[in-house]
């Protein structure tokens, strides 16, 4: 299990020092930040995919946001 996570933690900087070079000779700074941003988000959440650690799903965030309006609506039409 952790061999998993040490894996992809390694490839994602290898991956990330692949992809720095161009970019940074390019003085592509939004590039920069948005790849970093988004590579070590997708890794973070694989590495915790495989150590099997809990990731709330974002269709829950929404029940908990809608689900007390929608219950007001509900009230209010009968």
């Amino acid at each position: 299990m952790w061999w998993g996570a040490l894996a992809v933690f390694v490839v994602s900087i290898c991956i990330f020092i692949l992809e720095f070079r161009p970019l940074w000779r390019k003085r592509i700074r939004k590039e920069i930040w948005s790849f970093s941003i988004l590579l070590f988000l997708g890794a973070g959440l694989n590495i915790a995919h495989i150590l099997r650690i809990e990731i709330p799903n974002p269709l829950q965030v929404m029940v908990v946001i809608y689900k007390p309006i929608s219950d007001a609506m509900v009230s209010f039409l009968k």
